[in-house]
């Protein structure tokens, strides 16, 4: 007798088998087994019937049970995770304080309608309107608060591959652009009416993004716009005229993504050619190459002077650079799964690794503490600053398929500076940096929407 198993549980064990090799035609097998398992003869075949399925039942159960017991102790693991690098103090805060809120599943809505792949995701400056594009050709436009639909807004041919919002101010558009070789532009307070079509690049359009103005007083974006294309070249359009006003060379390879600086000087660019550049928006001269990446760098992101003084002291530096100037640090994302930082000048700060496929978006949060990623391992990482770039939160199956884009909700837009102040963040007449800080971090917002290869857009919110 098996030294595990009671005689009752063997006796019960032996009589499955036997139902089991009689469900399977081993008649031999079935006969000798009976002899050998001393079955008593009153286990016919009626009583047979009644053991049917039950070893296969078993050994399923089993199967299931062990993969559950692995996906727990997986997920026992991430929460231990969090619990040890967080300390009292930081939960109590974490409650209210949004400069230390993190993204956490479950999402708060799952919006579904494309068909296709979705590729970008932005969010409207004001409104609780988020723009999702797709390969289906289509710019689907949703409430982000209540998840709901709005509109479906078509007019490419191709598949969309990146949107936003921006513009003069009180005249907010969204840009789109797409495989179809075009930018365009629509109107949201007339309907996402198609207002122009910019055409001029010979090849896909990857990446587009309004370039902020940066004189003080005015508003976050101006009539300016950048896009990036697999024909290597960036392009700067006047939205107000559609004129193509600069053309950026440099690149040896599709350029795939483009980030304009909070001030609108500096525009980062990356792509298939394996490096990021800094450009001079003005004159469109190159002002610093990143090379360190051993593959396609996927996305880009300037930090904004908020995380300054922590990024400061992660590179070693005694004093932060101040708050007005742009493009001080940047972080590149790439397919060999690994994040860079580096500062304005090209060093590199630190690589953080921790996915395990392609990056694919990355977002600094507006508290100044984290960088956010997302990427082909279907998680959201966010890494902090004040521990060494440690990742310190994993968002695991954000998506069920690959996340291909995320944005962070833009900060409550207040009302338009007066008595001097700058709007990006340097202290004029002596405004205190402390109560600077209060008010960015009062206006932040605690939404951050991703994009899949799932069909899905997905809200993660406090």
């Amino acid at each position: 007798m098996s030294a595990i198993l009671t005689d009752r549980q063997a006796e019960e064990l032996n009589k499955a088998i036997l139902a089991y090799l009689g469900v399977i035609g081993a008649q031999e097998t079935l006969t000798a087994f009976r002899k050998e398992g001393n079955i008593a003869a009153s286990f016919d075949d009626a009583t047979r019937k009644k053991y049917e399925g039950l070893l296969e039942k078993k050994w399923t159960s089993v199967v299931r049970l062990q993969k559950k017991v692995l996906e727990l102790e997986q997920q026992n693991q991430r929460l231990q995770g969090e619990l040890d690098s967080t300390t009292p103090t930081s939960l109590l805060r974490r409650n209210q304080d949004p400069s230390s809120w993190l993204p956490r599943a479950p999402a708060r809505h799952t919006l579904q309608s494309h068909r296709q792949p979705i590729t970008c995701v932005a969010f409207h400056p004001i409104f609780s309107s988020l723009a999702s594009g797709s390969e289906d050709t289509t710019i689907k436009i949703w409430d982000w608060e209540l998840g709901e639909l709005e509109r479906t807004v078509k007019g490419h041919t191709k598949g969309v591959l990146d949107v936003d919002f921006g513009g003069p101010r009180g005249g907010t558009l969204l840009a789109s652009c797409s495989s179809d070789l075009t930018i365009k532009l629509w109107d949201p307070s007339d309907e996402y009416k198609n207002i122009r079509t910019l055409p001029g690049h010979d090849h896909s359009v990857s990446s587009i993004r309004f370039i902020p103005s940066g004189a003080a007083g005015a508003p976050s974006s101006g009539n300016l716009l950048v896009s990036a294309s697999r024909d290597k070249t960036l392009r700067v359009w006047d939205v107000t005229t559609g004129y193509c006003v600069k053309t950026i060379r440099g690149h040896v390879d599709w350029v795939r993504d483009v980030a304009p600086s909070f001030d609108g000087r500096w525009l980062l660019s990356a792509g298939n050619d394996q490096t990021a550049r800094l450009w001079d928006a003005s004159t469109g001269e190159a002002k610093c190459t990143f090379l360190g990446h051993e593959h396609v760098i996927e996305c880009v992101a300037i930090a904004p002077p908020v995380a300054y003084s922590n990024l400061a002291s992660l590179a070693g530096l005694k004093k932060a650079p101040v708050t007005s100037s742009s493009a001080e640090f940047i972080a590149t994302g790439s397919r060999d799964k690994t994040i860079k930082i580096w500062d304005g000048r090209g060093t590199l700060i630190k690589t953080l690794v921790g996915h395990d496929n392609w990056v694919r978006a990355l977002v600094f949060h507006p508290g100044g503490k984290y960088l956010l990623s997302a990427g082909d391992d279907k998680t959201i990482r966010c890494w902090d600053f004040t521990q060494e770039g440690r990742c310190v939160k994993t968002v695991e199956d954000a998506h069920a398929h690959f996340v291909s884009c995320m944005r962070w909700a833009p900060n409550v837009v207040k009302d338009v500076p007066v008595n001097g102040e700058a709007t990006n963040g340097a202290a004029v007449n002596g405004v205190s940096k402390k109560k600077e800080e209060e008010a960015a971090k009062a206006g932040i917002r605690c939404v951050i929407a991703t994009g899949s290869v799932d069909l899905n857009v997905r809200i993660f919110a406090s």
